[in-house]
């Protein structure tokens, strides 16, 4: 008798005895069956019965633990950990209360127990017994973090992970209850000596070892898969260009610094970065950056030019696309390619807060428009470089919301220029209707982020932080840091991927911020040609919400362009493939030759 055994059959009252065959093999086969049927049915099960399937599930596994306790040379923890099993099952089953992301926290509960349990096991147990107890152990240890980071996952995974659990632990009880019972049966019929417990145990040992290895390897993938999923890319750092002089001009569209761009220029095109001057909504002064490309074969005379705003990239100074490796290839940048190679120029800002200091003021559409037009004043003061005073205005998504405000505000901003036709191209053209449309996808998740942590700081009277839902503010700070491309994006898109609620509480659009947002929709008439292009797969930018807006302007007597694409989702509108491309080509060359514009209203 070892001193572990002794110790707990001296443990009173709790004192785990040796379990008779039949009932481990009865508690194992409910085990397995229990676990076949969360595997089974848990993925489309409604929430009460996958808490009853966990709650049955845990007291299962209590009871198992239990039994075992008493050839365990860690009775004590065995035992503790059986209750604490059963006692998380009857809490999930008797809390009528408990939502999702509680049943998380239940089942990181239980594997942190299940990890201790088994790291004491490696510490006190026997040698045979140590390998298989620490591989176990440090699996459900990684387990309940990674439990915690992807808990709508994790929800969605109970029926595989648990089940599969239950199946392993089922078989692990009731398959050497099964070999004593036989052994038990051919001693009788045989010489009547007892039968060897060794094969039984040789199995509990060496399945033990086995699934312990198997579990901590997924873990180490997973834990390893999470980093990289959530690192995002590797940062980059705004260098010295971006830094304002000292002495900075009052007066907007100075030209403060301007340096060649090699990377990501087409061939047969220069490119530029350039610093200068804007303003906010209130007239005071700021600091923000952009590109210019032109054809690198000029004759001298005035080019005219398209003026980009680009679609969502960020909110944090590393997220301007004059840093990306394609600088020109945001939104329509096959369409820009062949403007270039037609003749015209390209001036695309970063606005301000991309590039430059922030805040960036995100979809907030005067300051947009300003942005765009002081990027044209300062293109104009390049050395080398002739531009015409005409001017056609793209952009994409939060570009085409800022496309369509550099027409609103510049009659009275910029009247010195002549605006040939807007392009707006899948726009954010109804800020309300797209911030309640989309707030529970994951798209909406990271666009409601990005307007949180940007409109904390830019409007502080809104009180921004008062209305997020309880919770989401870590997510939000960290997707406000995250920029929308490359390894950036899908860290900002898993972050909001396992947000259980909105980032904005149900009442926030009925307060300061719901007025806010239609305030920045662009809803003023428009006296120049426009054209919108919509995507009717857009599951960012609704097509519901744009025929709708598209309607109202109608009503009030804007004259508009509107085309929807068939099959085309909110990136494929603007691909090079897409056949709006070729039409927009088309579209901005006719309105440079005084062509008359074809509206549907």
């Amino acid at each position: 008798m070892t001193a572990g055994t002794e110790q707990a059959r001296r443990w009173r009252p709790l004192d785990p005895r040796p379990t008779p065959p039949a009932v481990a093999g009865v508690v194992g086969g409910l085990m397995v069956l229990l676990g076949v049927t969360l595997t089974t049915v848990a993925a489309g099960a409604g929430i009460h019965l996958l808490l009853g399937l966990v709650a049955a599930g845990l007291v299962l596994a209590g009871v198992a633990r239990y039994l075992q306790a008493g050839a365990s040379s860690i009775a004590r923890v065995d035992v503790i950990l059986a209750v604490l099993l059963v006692g998380l099952g009857g809490f999930v089953a008797l809390w009528r209360g408990l939502t999702l992301p509680g049943l998380v926290t239940v089942l990181s509960v239980a594997l942190v127990a299940s990890g201790v349990a088994g790291i004491v096991g490696a510490i006190r147990g026997t040698r045979t017994a140590r390998a298989g107890a620490t591989f176990g152990g440090v699996a459900a240890l990684l387990f309940a973090p990674l439990a915690q980071a992807w808990p709508v996952l994790t929800v969605l995974a109970v029926g595989a992970i648990f089940g599969a659990f239950l199946v392993y632990a089922g078989l692990v009880l009731a398959i050497p209850a099964a070999l004593s019972m036989l052994r038990r049966v051919s001693g009788s019929a045989g010489s009547g000596a007892a039968p060897s417990p060794r094969p039984a145990g040789r199995f509990r040992r060496g399945s033990a070892l086995a699934v312990g290895i198997a579990a901590l390897l997924v873990a180490v993938l997973m834990a390893g898969g999470t980093y990289w999923l959530r690192a995002g890319g590797p940062e980059v750092v705004p260098d010295g260009f971006y830094t304002p002089p000292v002495a900075v001009p009052a007066e907007p569209g100075q030209l403060l610094r301007t340096e060649p761009l090699s990377t990501g220029v087409p061939a047969g095109a220069d490119g530029w970065r350039i610093l200068y001057t804007t303003t906010h909504a209130d007239g005071s002064p700021a600091v923000a950056s952009g590109t210019v490309i032109a054809p690198a074969e000029r004759t001298g005379d005035a080019l005219p030019v398209v003026s980009v705003a680009h679609g969502t990239t960020g909110i944090v100074p590393r997220c301007a696309p004059s840093l990306a490796p394609a600088p020109f290839g945001n939104g329509a940048g096959a369409a820009l390619e062949d403007m270039v190679a037609q003749g015209w120029a390209g001036v695309l800002t970063d606005y301000v807060g991309l590039g430059t200091a922030g805040p960036h003021p995100y979809l907030v559409g005067e300051e947009a428009g300003r942005d765009v037009l002081d990027a044209l004043r300062a293109a104009h003061q390049i050395e080398g470089l002739a531009l015409s005073d005409t001017t056609a205005v793209w952009g994409h998504s939060q570009g085409g919301h800022g496309a369509l405000w550099t027409a609103i505000v510049a009659p009275e901003y910029a009247p010195e220029f002549t605006i040939v036709g807007v392009a707006a191209m899948a726009p954010a053209t109804d800020l309300y209707r797209l911030a309640a449309g989309i707030k529970d996808e994951v798209a909406g998740k990271v666009v409601s982020a990005y307007i949180a942590a940007s409109w904390a700081q830019y409007y502080p009277e809104l009180g921004v932080d008062d209305v997020l839902t309880p919770g989401t503010e870590p997510v939000v700070d960290r997707i406000g840091a995250l920029c929308f491309d490359g390894r950036d994006a899908l860290a900002a898109g898993v972050a909001a991927s396992q947000l259980f609620e909105p980032v904005f509480v149900d009442e926030a659009l009925d307060s300061s911020l719901g007025a806010t947002l239609r305030d920045n929709s662009p809803t003023d008439l428009i006296d120049v040609p426009v054209l919108v292009a919509q995507g009717d797969a857009d599951t960012l930018v609704l097509p519901s919400m744009q025929r709708t807006w598209m309607s109202a302007q109608c009503a009030a007597g804007q004259s508009l362009d509107y085309r929807e694409y068939a099959g085309l989702d909110h990136l494929s509108l603007v691909a090079a493939d897409s056949p709006l491309t070729e039409e927009l080509v088309d579209w901005t060359t006719a309105r440079l030759a005084g062509a008359d514009p074809t509206p549907t209203c």
